[in-house]
């Protein structure tokens, strides 16, 4: 058996696949925010006989966004950095994060002035020593801080990347009298560029502590509850990785569960042989898009961690700046969960604010009395008004109803047109990001197939397609359990970089010496790596922004930048190049799920039932399907609702479905006559 765990905001979710039946069983249970180790175990117990077939267990979690997010629990740190550069993280870079608002103020950094602690030391930009590390100064810091009970330490020196000699005497000194975490900037991020390389370390010692701890008690909790298997995390760049190493780097996993949808749907691509996919996953608190083109997400390695988002783009300046890959994916506060209010002009809102799992929407009868999104499709029909999760989770239509009754009486509607302007607000919403993936990266949506899954997708789907001018659907198995299921399909990935500025294009040298790097540090954790892929970040010298190129041997390396620069930006140049840094991603294949693929009869679907719903504004009694019931080949036209345990598909006018051979199913747009 391999499972996989997926805390989302509103619900936990658990895929089991049974590796001798290739089946697959899901479980949903409501997330338990205080203390998200409950809500796993809770699943598992559901499945009592689990825990002595179980060969892996792989887990996607969001408790380091989370913590960076709130800021509780934030461990007491601090940094120890090259004199003259006590302040590097406050002066960062010449961005303002909003340019017109006059009360913006930056995030405040993790590490307080109080506890940021400079030596004398000097390494220069070449890598040579210029001034020997003070020891001396090292051993009155480690005194200083142990009387400050700080838990976990920062250490970063200039141009350490360069020369890691200065940063690795530092923390063997402090190892001596200091038994907390210490992160040191050329083995987190060995790559020049100051800020950004101090900023990800601070990053990484503020959420050692709480990651490593967390990590630890869910294995102690796996342990007790009879399950032996290895634990792997998901990282933010879409592959896994062990625990001991997700610990010791924690900035590795901070976008984790983001990553398993698009690594699940990267999967799916490829089995269905789709070109270019746009990915569409909303769940209980947000709502994400992406894109998969030729099996290859969009993979950026800088961020801004726990940073502000405006119509679904990063705000630059607003969070901390962590260099580490990571699945580029455009976001919005769009969930089954997110609240609509009005406000104090009498404008209907909804967002960003989120209703989360405790205590959720207001048809949930856990106490929630603001309208969500979940609220108004139950109002018009689209979802089960008895229950969810197959009978296991009861709703309550009247407390949905009185949710958005209280918000049309302040807007002077009538309720169903209310429940109505909730939907489409939500949709313009999260058009915007689906275009940011598309549209704003100079691709046309049409020529995609968009794959809708998390919880709410398959409802908004249509809809989202119908903005885009897309054609083609694609609604996989479970999609509510899609992420938990991506994490049964990826491999373990780790990174490794190393800086050489150079414009000279031969690296091969180079290259080798990081493999050697990457297969002993693999060692350590007694694995050996099945592939080493080559990358380059290159520019034109003066640039300051790098593109990602694979590299091969023999390849014209100046016509790919070329073609590359030019697609991205609109141009070429004959300027020189430059290689900045080299990056090895050493791949240890896991054991993974095969998709079973069944003989596809062709049929006219049989509705299980039909229900008063609201569609274009109209009620109409619409025929509901149960995806259980379906078989391959089965197929219907909208408007038509398919219901299933973890998820409710809407298929709108002018829509027809089918189920393929691997159960999926497979919308079309029909061409008006």
């Amino acid at each position: 058996m391999l499972i996989g765990i997926d805390i989302g905001g509103t619900f936990t979710d658990l895929v089991i696949y049974d590796t001798k039946t290739a089946q697959f069983e899901g479980i949903k249970v409501p997330t338990t925010p205080q203390d998200p180790k409950k809500a796993v175990i809770g699943a598992l117990g559901k499945r009592k006989d689990l825990a002595t077939q179980t060969e892996l267990i792989f887990h996607a979690t969001t408790i380091a966004t989370n913590a960076l997010l709130t800021r509780k629990g934030l461990p007491r740190i601090a940094l120890l950095t090259t004199e003259g550069f006590r302040d590097v993280l406050e002066i960062g870079r010449q961005r303002r994060a909003e340019i017109y608002n006059l009360y913006n103020s930056r995030p405040e950094p993790l590490v307080k002035r109080a506890m940021r602690f400079t030596v004398n030391e000097r390494i220069g930009a070449s890598g040579d020593e210029i001034e020997k590390l003070d020891k001396t100064e090292v051993e009155s810091f480690s005194k200083k801080i142990k009387q400050k009970d700080v838990e976990s330490v920062a250490i970063s020196f200039i141009n350490s990347y360069r020369n890691a000699e200065h940063e690795i005497q530092a923390e063997q000194v402090l190892r001596k009298t200091f038994y907390g975490h210490i992160s040191i900037s050329s083995r987190v991020n060995p790559e020049y560029r100051e800020y950004e390389r101090t900023s990800t370390t601070v990053v990484n010692a503020s959420l050692s502590p709480i990651v490593s701890h967390y990590l630890e008690q869910l294995k102690d909790e796996l342990k007790n509850a009879g399950y032996n298997s290895p634990l792997y995390v998901m990282n933010s760049g879409g592959g896994l990785d062990t625990v001991r190493f997700a610990s010791e780097y924690p900035v590795s996993i901070i976008e984790s569960g983001p990553a398993a949808g698009v690594l699940a749907s990267r999967y799916l691509a490829n089995t269905l042989s789709l070109g270019r996919v746009i990915t569409f996953d909303m769940g209980g608190t947000t709502a994400k898009a992406g894109t998969v083109i030729d099996g290859n997400p969009d993979v950026a390695y800088e961020f801004e961690a726990a940073g502000k988002t405006h119509s679904g783009r990063s705000i630059k300046g607003s969070g901390y700046a962590v260099r580490h890959p990571f699945i580029d994916l455009a976001e919005a506060s769009a969930g089954g969960g997110t609240i609509a209010w009005v406000d104090e002009g009498g404008i209907l809102r909804v967002g960003p604010q989120s209703a989360g799992s405790e205590p959720g929407p207001a048809a949930y009868g856990r106490g929630g009395e603001l309208a969500t999104i979940t609220d108004a499709h139950i109002l018009l029909g689209h979802i089960n008004p008895e229950y969810l999760l197959a009978g296991s989770m009861k709703v309550y239509r009247d407390l949905a109803s009185q949710a958005v009754t209280e918000l049309s009486s302040k807007l002077g509607m009538g309720v169903n047109d209310t429940a109505e302007g909730i939907l489409k607000l939500i949709n313009n919403s999260m058009a915007k990001i689906l275009s940011i993936v598309s549209v704003e990266r100079g691709r046309d949506p049409r020529d995609f197939t968009m794959l809708a899954f998390g919880g709410a997708g398959p409802l908004h789907a249509c809809d989202m397609a119908d903005d885009l001018h897309i054609s083609y659907l694609v609604i996989p198995q479970h999609p509510g359990l899609f992420s938990a299921y991506g994490l049964l399909t990826g491999d373990m990935v780790r990174v490794f970089s190393s800086p050489v500025m150079t414009t000279n294009l031969d690296v091969g040298k180079e290259f080798e010496s990081l493999k050697d790097k990457a297969i002993e540090d693999l060692k350590t954790d007694g694995l050996k790596p099945s592939k080493l892929m080559e990358l380059m970040e290159m520019r034109y010298i003066g640039q300051s922004y790098e593109i990602v190129l694979p590299y091969e041997p023999g390849k014209d390396l100046r016509k790919e930048f070329d073609l590359k620069h030019k697609e991205l930006y609109g141009y070429s140049s004959t300027d020189q190049l430059e290689i900045i840094n080299l990056r090895v991603h050493a791949v240890v294949k896991v054991d993974k799920v095969s998709i079973p693929r069944f003989q596809a009869e062709e049929g006219t679907a049989r509705p299980d039932h039909y229900r008063n719903a609201s569609f274009d504004g109209v009620f109409e009694e619409i025929p509901v399907y149960v995806r259980e019931k379906l078989h391959p080949g089965d197929h219907g036209k909208g408007p038509s609702i398919i219901e299933e345990y973890d998820s409710t598909t809407k298929v709108n006018r002018n829509w027809s479905f089918r189920l393929d051979e691997y159960g999926n199913i497979r919308m079309k747009k029909e061409v008006s006559s």
